[in-house]
């Protein structure tokens, strides 16, 4: 018989770690802002901050589950390059005065069809000429990143102000940020896709046991193509996030947010050697980041420290993971050899 999920939540230890850790500091930041940490203003800009990161994070996490050394590192220079050529191509053809639901639509397009064609890049090196994921996508980081300085001389790319683009970036639907509800979308999204179709049931088994998913006929090449491709379509809606949010476009946007995702998907329970992951525990490891972020702001504390707060929070969420997971993050042992596909309850 199969639990219910409520029993499931209360076995993932690692979702018991992040879902206490998130009531603590919020209750903890409740107090110590005198209730200004939930007022509207607060929630508002914490929502707008959240999904840029949080996006790439669920990149990460997909190119981990994959399994075989899979993360995909060329997510930010993706990113920030397919806002750079929306931003240089849209203007030439449409006129944000003029036809601002067309620039705003074809914007979008071109941002999203970038992303598909950098994480098609990436799958295809990987799949087809099996190179190791690690390199094709620090290889493919700089390609994109060169790309980017050479679009705009290194120059950051003005987008003119064209309300419906502006409004993903900057306005809200029913008081919650247009961006936080991108993001959320993306999240049931990849949950259903991951819990309740067989392409999930295949990324697990093949990231648990390569030669339990050769023998089941799983085509490998295929679904880390498919993989990557999508890996690189969350990279691109991050850069329209970003692109609508500050209006404007730079090859060296969001440096630091690639170690930050690595730690969310990390923090979140993802198993690098693949195989396990869980989108709830993902989106919650993200959550508490961004509420440490929004309370050393508001009390005025240097992010130096934030930084100490958040390697803290990885130590002891490894901790609660377990220890087969802390020995396949640190390649003790072996999962790949032995087992089957175990798809997580709840996505």
């Amino acid at each position: 018989m199969n639990a219910s999920p409520l029993a499931s939540w209360f076995r993932d230890r690692q979702l018991n770690f992040l879902v206490a850790v998130n009531l603590l500091v919020v209750l903890v930041a409740i107090g110590l802002s005198h209730g200004a940490f939930v007022g509207i203003d607060n929630l508002q800009s914490m929502g707008a901050q959240l999904p840029e990161i949080a996006l790439l994070a669920l990149g990460i996490m997909l190119s981990m589950l994959s399994g075989n050394g899979g993360i995909d590192l060329s997510g930010v220079g993706l990113a920030n390059l397919s806002g750079m050529i929306a931003a240089l191509i849209v203007p030439r053809f449409v006129s944000g005065d003029d036809s601002p639901a067309l620039f705003t639509a074809l914007f979008c397009a071109i941002v999203l069809a970038a992303g598909v064609l950098g994480g098609l890049l990436n799958g295809f090196i990987i799949a087809r000429l099996k190179l190791t994921p690690i390199l094709c996508t620090l290889g493919t980081q700089l390609l994109f990143t060169g790309f980017a300085v050479a679009l705009s001389n290194g120059a950051s790319v003005h987008v003119d102000y064209v309300e419906p683009l502006s409004d993903i970036g900057n306005g809200t639907f029913f008081q919650v940020p247009i961006q936080f509800c991108i993001f959320m979308v993306a999240v049931v999204l990849l949950g259903w896709l991951l819990r309740r179709t067989p392409f999930g049931l295949r990324l697990y088994l093949m990231g648990t046991n390569q030669r339990a998913a050769f023998y089941a006929g799983i085509p490998r090449e295929r679904m880390l193509i498919i993989t990557y491709t999508m890996c690189g379509v969350l990279a691109s809606l991050a850069g329209l996030v970003s692109v609508s949010h500050t209006l404007s476009a730079k090859w060296d946007y969001g440096n630091s947010y690639l170690l930050i995702a690595i730690l969310i998907a990390v923090m979140g329970g993802v198993n690098p050697a693949g195989g396990y992951g869980r989108i709830i525990c993902v989106f919650f490891a993200a959550t508490v980041l961004q509420f440490l972020s929004s309370l050393f702001n508001l009390l005025g504390v240097s992010q130096f420290f934030g930084d100490c707060a958040w390697g803290f929070l990885l130590l002891l969420s490894l901790a609660f993971a377990g220890g087969e997971r802390v020995r396949a993050i640190f390649g003790i042992g072996g999962r790949q050899a032995s087992g089957g596909a175990k798809r997580p309850a709840g996505g």
